[in-house]
C-alpha cells in the first residue's frame, strides 16, 4: 500500500483504505473486532496492513447478515481454529443457519406481498370493515398471536414487526 510508514498504518489511512471512518475503528477496537495498534513515538495509532482485510471482512459478514456480535465470534473461532472444540460452530455452520433464517425471511416476504396485492386488487381501502367482510383476502381469522408473545397493541397485524405470525410451523411469520 503506498504511503504507508514502515511500522503501519495511521487511523486515517487503515478507515480510507477499509471504507470506514476512524470512529468505527475505535469501535471496533473496542469491541474486540480489530486489536489495539501500536502507537508511534508521537502517540499515534499504527494498524497493520492486515488490519485492513480485518475491517473488510467485518463490514462483509455484516452485509450477509450477520451482527457485529456473530463477526467477533467468527473471527475469534478463525483465530483458534486449530483448538476448536467439538461443539463450537464454524463459519460453515453458521452461514447455513444465517442463510436458512434468510430464506424463512423471504419466504415470509413474500407472503406478506401476495396478501398486500390481494387486499390493493380487492380494493380494501378499510382494515376494520375488511375484517368483517367474508370476501377480504386479507387472512385475518388465520392470524394468531406468537407463541410467547402477547400482541403489541401498536403494532397488532404487523406481521413485519413481529406482532403477529400466520399459522405455524416452518413458514410462519415471525
Amino acid at each position: 500500500m503506498s504511503g504507508t510508514s514502515a511500522s503501519g498504518l495511521r487511523s486515517g489511512q487503515l478507515a480510507a483504505a477499509a471504507g470506514v471512518n476512524v470512529e468505527t475503528l475505535r469501535y471496533y477496537e473496542r469491541r474486540g473486532l480489530l486489536a489495539e495498534p501500536h502507537r508511534s513515538p508521537g502517540g499515534h495509532r499504527l494498524y497493520p496492513e492486515s488490519a485492513v482485510t480485518t475491517l473488510r471482512v467485518v463490514k462483509a459478514a455484516q452485509r450477509l447478515g450477520f451482527t457485529l456480535d456473530e463477526v467477533a465470534d467468527l473471527i475469534e473461532v478463525g483465530r483458534h481454529r486449530h483448538r476448536r472444540a467439538g461443539g463450537v460452530p464454524g463459519l460453515q455452520a453458521r452461514a447455513q443457519a444465517k442463510l436458512a433464517a434468510v430464506e424463512e425471511r423471504i419466504a415470509d416476504l413474500v407472503t406478506i406481498r401476495d396478501d398486500l396485492r390481494a387486499a390493493l386488487d380487492a380494493g380494501c381501502d378499510d382494515l376494520v370493515a375488511c375484517a368483517g367482510n367474508d370476501r377480504c383476502p386479507i387472512p385475518f381469522s388465520t392470524l394468531t398471536v406468537r407463541p410467547g408473545a402477547g400482541p403489541d397493541p401498536a403494532r397488532a397485524g404487523s406481521p413485519a414487526e413481529g406482532g403477529r405470525t400466520r399459522g405455524s410451523g416452518a413458514g410462519a411469520r415471525s
